[in-house]
C-alpha cells in the first residue's frame, strides 16, 4: 500500500508538470518540476535557513550554517561561470546596498524567527501541513504586495550603488565567495568549540548530520538547473507579492499609476496568468514537493499550536513580507542569490538579517513561549 501511495505522489508530480506545460509552455513545466525538487529536498532534509541560524544562536550548533555556506559555494561554482559566459541571457541577483536593504534585512531576520520560517521555509512547511506556516503564508503574501507598493519610496532614500564582483572575472569572484563562506564556517566552528568547552560538552553532541550536507548538494544542483532554465536565480518573494496583487485586483484595486505594479515588467506579469510567472510556478511546485515528501512515509502527526502563537506568527509574516520587498528578497532571493551571484549586497543582507535573528530568537521565546 505504501508503494502505491508513493507512486501516486510521483504520478501527481508528473501530472502537475504536464498540466503546467500544456497551460504555459515547456519552460514553465520544467520549472514546476524543479520547484517540486526544491520542496522535496527542503522538507526531506529539513533544510531550514531559519532553523540553522536559531540552532547556532541558541546552542552554538554550527551545522546549519556550514550547510548553508556549502550550498552557496557549490551553487556559485556551478553558476558564476555561466553568468560570466552568457551576460544578458542569464541574469544574476545584483542589488544596491541601500538604506532599505539594511533596515529590511534586520526586520526580516527578526520576523522569520518569530514566524518559524523564511520565505522558502514558510512555503515548504505550509505545504507539509504545519499549522503556523499555513497561517503565516497569507499574511506574508499581503506584506509582500504592500511592500512592493512602497519599494520605490524606500529606494528613493538612497544608498550605495551595486557592487558586482563578477567585474573582476568569475574565478576571482568565485574565490572571494568561497573565502567568505569559509570564514563564516570557521567562525561558526570556533564559536561552537568555545561553547562546548565552556559548558563541558562532548564534540559528539554536535555530531555530523547527513541531512544538512545531502540537502546542500541537491539544492545546489537544483539551483543551477533553475538558472539555466529560467535565465534568473531561484526566487520566492516576488511570486508571493504577485499573488497578493492578483487578489487585490480581484476585489477592485487598480495598478494604474502605481510606481511598482503599474510599470513594466511588473505590469506585464500582473496582466499575464499566474503560471506564466517564473517565481510563481516554482513556488507552486515547491508546495507540492513538500507535501509529497511529508507524506512519503505516511501521514504526519500535526500539533495544533495555541491561538496566541498563530496570531503572533501571522503578524510576523506580515513584517516578513513587507521587509523582504525592502531588502530585495528573503533568505533565497537576497542571501542565497545575492552571494551566489557575487553581489556584495548578499553579504550585507546576511549580516543584518543574522543580527535581526538574535533579536527575533529572544522575541520568539518571550512572546510565544516557543521551546528552544
Amino acid at each position: 500500500m505504501r508503494y502505491l501511495k508513493r507512486a501516486g505522489w510521483v504520478g501527481g508530480a508528473l501530472a502537475l508538470a504536464v498540466a503546467v506545460t500544456l497551460a504555459a509552455g515547456l519552460r514553465q513545466g520544467l520549472l514546476a518540476l524543479i520547484g517540486i525538487g526544491f520542496g522535496a529536498v527542503l522538507q526531506g532534509a529539513r533544510f531550514g535557513f531559519t532553523t540553522g541560524w536559531r540552532n547556532y544562536i541558541e546552542k552554538r550548533d554550527p551545522q546549519g550554517l556550514w550547510a548553508q555556506m556549502l550550498v552557496i559555494s557549490l551553487a556559485a561554482a556551478l553558476t558564476l561561470p555561466l553568468l560570466a559566459a552568457h551576460p544578458g541571457e542569464l541574469v544574476g541577483a545584483v542589488a544596491p546596498i541601500s538604506f532599505s536593504l539594511v533596515l529590511g534585512a534586520f526586520l526580516f531576520g527578526a520576523a522569520m524567527q518569530v514566524a518559524d520560517g523564511c520565505g522558502s521555509g514558510t512555503l515548504y512547511k505550509a505545504g507539509s501541513g504545519a499549522p503556523v506556516s499555513f497561517a503565516v503564508l497569507p499574511t506574508f503574501v499581503i506584506g509582500s504586495f504592500v511592500g512592493a507598493l512602497h519599494q520605490p519610496a524606500w529606494l528613493a532614500l538612497g544608498g550605495l550603488s551595486p557592487v558586482d564582483m563578477l567585474q573582476f572575472g568569475w574565478p576571482a569572484a568565485l574565490a572571494i565567495t568561497v573565502a567568505g563562506c569559509a570564514a563564516v564556517a570557521w567562525g561558526a566552528w570556533a564559536g561552537g568549540r568555545k561553547h562546548r568547552a565552556a559548558h563541558k560538552l562532548l564534540a559528539a553532541e554536535t555530531r555530523w548530520a547527513r541531512r544538512w550536507w545531502l540537502g546542500a548538494l541537491l539544492l545546489a544542483i537544483l539551483y543551477a538547473l533553475h538558472l539555466v532554465v529560467a535565465g534568473q536565480p531561484w526566487g520566492v518573494v516576488y511570486g508571493l507579492g504577485l499573488w497578493g496583487a492578483k487578489a487585490a485586483q480581484a476585489v477592485g484595486w487598480s495598478a494604474a499609476g502605481d510606481a511598482f505594479w503599474g510599470v513594466a515588467p511588473h505590469a506585464d506579469r500582473l496582466a499575464a496568468p499566474i503560471l506564466a510567472d517564473v517565481t510563481s510556478v516554482t513556488n507552486v511546485g515547491l508546495i507540492y514537493g513538500a507535501l509529497a515528501a511529508s507524506r512519503w512515509n505516511g501521514p504526519q502527526d500535526v500539533r495544533v499550536p495555541s491561538a496566541r502563537r498563530i496570531v503572533v506568527a501571522m503578524a510576523a509574516g506580515l513584517v516578513m513580507g513587507y521587509s523582504s520587498r525592502m531588502a530585495f528578497g528573503c533568505n533565497v532571493g537576497a542571501f542565497l542569490d545575492g552571494i551566489t551571484s557575487a553581489s556584495l549586497h548578499g553579504w550585507v543582507w546576511f549580516a543584518l538579517a543574522f543580527a535581526g535573528s538574535l533579536v527575533g530568537v529572544r522575541i520568539r521565546k518571550q512572546v510565544m513561549g516557543a521551546p528552544a
